[in-house]
């Protein structure tokens, strides 16, 4: 589209924490494959970690996104406190703390600048990004659009806890006040000003679809709607990867697909907690145990969570287990395979040789699973996890809870987690669950499809920011 005065910039503005850069990664990449100009504008360290992390497209796709570095000044960036009773990575906060006082700047100029040379800026923001949105709507051709990336359901049970979609279907809203520390609830409400910023934004891409959640996307919207504003249900965001066995032409392969590629179809369990969350040592004891003790094969990735800056040196967290998990790798070799660094998920949960994923029910990580048509076998550590776990397990009927939220401070029990594991696995019960989890991850896959809810709500985003009309 160039820089033409009919052009439209898109702007992504992501929060600074994994599963939000990837999320919003991703949708940017969907934007520009088809022909919209794609900014994406974060600190440099995040930029680089969304970059490097990436996975699921060819290299191109990358080159198809301009990027931006957010400037912000110095901040802490201490590693994950293991001991904490509570695993919120309350270890982020001097990070998004500076980056919430200081990115609008640097994002301002940015926007002044795509200002003047495009028909119309559309930034698309983090709702924990919430100051861009108010950027946005200083531009006099500025529109913004919030990020939802948690579930939509989620967003139908803060409406209105009570709602009947909850009631008939015994779902249980948990607010995340009870959820995250008052520390970030503080943060949230007074700093990041979430809920006033949202007034200017002309609706909410949310990272779901129909086939997941199509009651409640269609609750949310009519209450949305009330307001004036749109929903748009784009979801998936991430790639839906067909042939994970097969290496994509001039990208490293990770060593864990060879692997895979060696086990029987649907056979291994994956294990992984996300980028936010720490087990406890004695936690990570129980978990070994329960993993040798199932006789399943596994893929374990036990690793801390991310630093405020990932590319600070970490020797200290990797070695912390390396000892207990060097002699795990020792008996159950040729059964399981431990990685201590970055693993590539999507590529993962898309091989046919997993069956299921031990998940902390992160809505990123949940999306990729449903999609890829793999159950969940639910952790919930923290913030909206909870709601998720309870969305995949009672309403879907796609997942298995290994830990309820009421009991987050204690340590589970290896006999606990070997239980789920060998249900969700070997039992009738598991196979009904891993089987409604493939109709989902095919259902979704078609509303991917020409003519699929996603699809279609897509082709009606791009469509409503590249109108001719005259700015509202």
């Amino acid at each position: 589209m160039g820089t033409s005065p009919e052009s439209v910039a898109v702007v992504a503005v992501p929060f600074p924490a994994q599963g939000h850069l990837n999320q919003l990664l991703h949708l940017s990449m969907q934007l520009a494959s088809r022909g919209l100009e794609v900014h994406y504008a974060a600190p440099a360290p995040h930029v680089r970690q969304a970059r490097a992390r990436v996975h699921g497209w060819d290299d191109k796709a990358l080159l198809s996104v301009q990027f931006h570095d957010l400037g912000i000044s110095a901040y802490v960036s201490p590693p994950p406190d293991p001991t904490a009773g509570f695993s919120f990575p309350s270890h982020l906060m001097p990070l998004w703390e500076v980056y919430t006082a200081e990115a609008r700047a640097p994002l301002s100029a940015l926007l002044g600048k795509l200002s003047t040379s495009h028909r119309r800026v559309v930034v698309l923001y983090d709702l924990l990004s919430s100051f861009a949105a108010e950027e946005a709507a200083r531009l006099p051709n500025g529109e913004s659009f919030g990020f939802h990336c948690t579930a939509v359901s989620y967003m139908v049970g803060k409406l209105d806890a009570a709602h009947r979609l909850l009631r008939e279907n015994g779902l249980h809203y948990l607010p995340v006040h009870a959820c995250v520390t008052k520390e970030f609830v503080d943060y949230v409400y007074s700093r990041a000003a979430v809920e006033q910023a949202s007034a200017s934004a002309a609706g909410i891409l949310a990272n779901s679809s129909g086939a997941l959640e199509g009651d409640f996307i269609d609750a949310a919207a009519e209450a949305l709607a009330a307001g004036g504003k749109k929903l748009f249900a784009v979801g998936p965001f991430n790639p839906v990867l067909i042939d994970a066995g097969a290496s994509k032409q001039g990208q490293r392969r990770h060593e864990c697909l060879d692997w895979l590629d060696e086990q029987p179809a649907a056979s291994v369990l994956y294990v992984s907690f996300g980028s936010m969350s720490s087990l406890r040592k004695e936690q990570v004891v129980e978990l070994a145990a329960a993993l040798r003790g199932s006789k399943q094969r596994f893929i374990w990735v036990s690793r801390d969570a991310d630093r405020g800056d990932v590319f600070t040196d970490s020797a200290e967290s990797e070695s912390r287990h390396a000892k207990l998990l060097a002699e795990f790798s020792r008996q159950t070799e040729g059964t399981g395979l431990v990685i201590t660094g970055w693993a590539p998920q999507l590529e993962i949960l898309a091989h046919g040789a997993t069956a299921a994923f031990m998940s902390h029910c992160g809505w990123n990580s949940t999306m990729e699973s449903m999609s890829h048509g793999k159950p969940v076998l639910a952790w919930p550590m923290h913030s909206d996890q909870p709601w998720d776990a309870e969305l995949v397990c009672k309403y879907l009927k796609a997942g298995m809870l290994v830990r309820p939220w009421e009991k987050h401070g204690e340590v589970v029990p290896a006999t606990t987690i070997q239980e789920v594991i060998e249900k969700m696995m070997v039992s009738e019960e598991g196979c009904a669950v891993r089987q409604r989890a493939k109709v989902l991850g095919d259902a979704v896959r078609s509303s991917m499809a020409v003519g699929g809810s996603s699809r279609q709500d897509l082709e009606r985003f791009v469509a409503h920011i590249t109108r001719f009309d005259q700015m509202a």
